[in-house]
């Protein structure tokens, strides 16, 4: 297991920024670009990277007047080396954007907005078509980023996915793969963090969870042909909190990253990685961890956390609170050495979190982990480690 500092949080906070090889960086951590220091013609920002990489600042929000990207999100990577920037546009808003970024070592880069006045978009990816597809809070579309008119090109492919605005609902995005028989797979999060409202009573169920159409799941839309998926989606997998990481490993199988519960403790609940299967249940809003009930629906008793027939454990546990948003398989040239690992991008506001992580695999490409395992934490201007622990 290696530790990169999150480039989603760079991302969100100072701008974009790509790894490239360096002498080893500066030990002080901040978000301000090095004096005189560079990456491959990027002014350095001097945080924390493995031996031999570096951030390079692209673009930055400017000290005064008007910023272009309000709150960028994800990247993806276009064949001619520009790439296409997804703008949220902020929490409870209609200025979602995206953006095309091109590149330009010693100079600030070129920016043209594509697509503007989107519903909190989250990401894009190419399907299997070759286009590219785009995710609402309510909706999937495509779209034609080399149109002369970008707009005039948007097809919605899936509408009526839940608005869970925010309030009361916490999980507002939409995240989505295609699998490998070319289903678009869905993240449906949870409209609560905890679903506590009625109060759980003994026996009771989360009603958030159940039903043919449960949040806190990923909803799968089968593959019809043509560029075209049915409408009416089925139940993939349940107890799934928020579903924004999501991999397709090259044997077929998925990976999600969870991000589990709200509570209020440092270093509790651990965030998870889980092996998705269909029809299995993976513990929200009963179970957290390995098999710990969660302390609302304790006294519901509502499941037995270790019981497999019923709940499903993660396959790694992740660092607490450290809210994965985005992760991949990497196959790029540009990195032999993390070819074919899983690289996870970690968001995550407390100490555990803002950097990327890269795992080994196996061939379903689950992360293989060392038996005591530690998590790095930074507390009061210094870095520890913690041990993974979990348990009833």
């Amino acid at each position: 297991m290696r530790i990169w500092p999150s480039l989603a949080l760079i991302l969100a906070l100072t701008g974009l920024t790509f790894p490239a090889r360096a002498d080893p960086p500066p030990t002080k951590l901040t978000y301000r670009p090095a004096p005189n220091a560079t990456c491959d013609g990027y002014p350095r920002a001097p945080i924390d990277m493995a031996q031999g990489y570096c951030a390079g600042l692209v673009i930055a929000p400017p000290a005064r007047g008007p910023r272009s990207l309000l709150f960028p999100r994800t990247l993806l990577a276009l064949a001619n080396g520009d790439f296409l920037v997804v703008d949220m546009g902020g929490w409870g808003t209609s200025r979602g954007a995206v953006w095309r970024l091109t590149p330009r070592p010693h100079q600030a880069p070129a920016m043209r907005r594509l697509l503007s006045g989107l519903n909190m978009p989250h990401m894009a990816a190419f399907g299997p078509d070759g286009k590219i597809y785009l995710g609402e809070m309510n909706r999937i579309i495509r779209f034609d980023p080399d149109a002369a008119d970008p707009a005039a090109s948007i097809e919605v492919v899936v509408a009526d996915l839940p608005s869970n605005r925010l309030h009361d609902n916490r999980h507002p995005l939409s995240s989505f793969l295609f699998d490998k028989d070319g289903a678009l797979i869905v993240n449906v999060g949870a409209p609560s963090d905890q679903c506590v409202k009625p109060a759980p009573k003994p026996g009771a169920r989360c009603a958030e969870a159940e039903g043919p159409q449960a949040a806190a799941a990923l909803w799968r839309y089968a593959y019809l042909g043509n560029g075209r998926w049915s409408d009416q989606p089925t139940v993939l997998a349940r107890g799934l909190r928020n579903s924004l990481a999501l991999a397709l490993h090259p044997s077929g199988a998925i990976l999600q990253g969870e991000n589990s519960i709200d509570l209020a403790g440092e270093f509790t609940p651990f965030d998870e990685i889980n092996l998705i299967e269909p029809g299995r249940f993976y513990g929200w809003p009963y179970c957290m961890d390995t098999q710990t009930p969660t302390p609302a629906w304790r006294a519901a008793r509502v499941m037995t956390c270790g019981d497999e027939s019923v709940y499903t454990a993660p396959v790694l546990l992740l660092p607490p609170h450290s809210a994965p948003l985005s992760m991949l398989f990497y196959s790029g040239p540009m990195f032999p050495e993390l070819r074919g690992q899983l690289l996870v991008a970690l968001h995550g506001y407390r100490s555990a979190g803002a950097r990327i992580m890269a795992y080994d695999v196996d061939d379903r490409g689950v992360p293989l982990m060392q038996e005591r395992a530690t998590f790095s934490v930074y507390l009061r201007g210094s870095i520890g480690s913690r041990l993974y622990r979990a348990g009833p």
